[in-house]
């Protein structure tokens, strides 16, 4: 354990547990921490935003990239009460930080009612199969705007 782990995931814990005595969402806390500062928490914000993408590390990323004004977290360590879901760990990879902590797992979450493996099998099975299927249209009409991104001068690449 890196120095200063145990403070910090003990704060995503705390938020957390205040979160959830708030109803704002389920159990789950995050901090971001850069350089030894946290720059970004959040908890469960899902049942106080009637928003299902706000999710403790998703609510903490917004705020850490608000802190820095960039849409990466570069050299930054997540903290987090859980394992993040795959929606998390996806927000996660493309934020680009050095370094996750968790304290519980996926399953301990399961556990207790919030079970993602349902999504770890869907990603599996091919698109028009899954329990929301998907269906490909106008692929021509959008690789239109593709194009135009590759010879876009001016465009922020990430």
């Amino acid at each position: 354990m890196k120095e200063n782990d145990l403070r910090f995931i003990s704060e995503a814990i705390r938020l957390a547990r205040e979160g959830m005595h708030n109803n704002s969402g389920g159990p789950f806390g995050a901090v971001i921490v850069k350089e030894g500062k946290i720059i970004g928490k959040g908890c469960n914000s899902v049942a106080k935003t009637n928003d299902p993408t706000a999710h403790a590390e998703i609510v903490a990323i917004r705020n850490a990239c608000r802190t820095l004004n960039h849409f990466q977290l570069d050299n930054c360590v997540i903290y987090s009460s859980c394992e993040p879901c795959p929606m998390c760990l996806g927000a996660i990879y493309w934020a680009r930080p050095s370094r996750i902590v968790y304290a519980c797992t996926r399953e301990d979450a399961a556990a207790v009612g919030f079970d993602d493996e349902f999504i770890y099998r869907e990603i599996d099975i091919p698109l028009e199969k899954r329990s929301i299927p998907a269906q490909q249209q106008e692929r021509e009409q959008a690789l239109e705007v593709f194009r135009e991104w590759v010879k876009k001068e001016d465009k922020s690449v990430y």
